[in-house]
């Protein structure tokens, strides 16, 4: 089977009530369109996971990101490839989150990441990301 290597940023902020927030945003194409997940890519040959990353959020996003803490490396086999998302903390340094890959997003509170259909690689790194909030 063959392996997809991905990263994925999980995002954090504050809002105005001064809880922790993280970005999540809804597919706009492909096999996986309408499901939810943290915002990210493909590595391409000779990058880190980190320049990838921000790399991906400056095309997805029109954003800067500083890339943080690694939470942790998911491995999932969807039925026609292997899935390893390496999974950073990371912050804006400058931008406005702006769509144009995604049909929707949403900033989570601990209490709202199960309101969202996440796609299935995601949820459990979900349940890693609630004790940690």
């Amino acid at each position: 089977m063959k392996t997809v290597r991905v990263v994925a940023a999980i995002i954090k902020d504050v809002n105005a009530q001064g809880e922790n927030v993280i970005f999540a945003t809804q597919r706009g194409y492909g096999e996986f369109k309408d499901g939810w997940e943290f915002p990210g890519g493909k590595i391409e040959e000779g990058e880190t996971p980190q320049e990838a990353l921000k790399r991906e959020i400056r095309e997805e996003l029109d954003t800067e990101i500083a890339v943080g803490e690694r939470i942790e490396t998911v491995a999932y086999d969807y039925p026609t490839f292997h899935l390893s998302m390496d999974c950073f903390f990371c912050t804006i340094v400058k931008g406005e989150l702006v769509l144009k890959e995604h049909e929707a997003a949403r900033w989570l509170t601990k209490e709202q990441l199960n309101e969202v259909a996440w796609l299935p690689a995601d949820i459990s790194l979900v349940d890693k990301i609630r004790n940690l909030m």
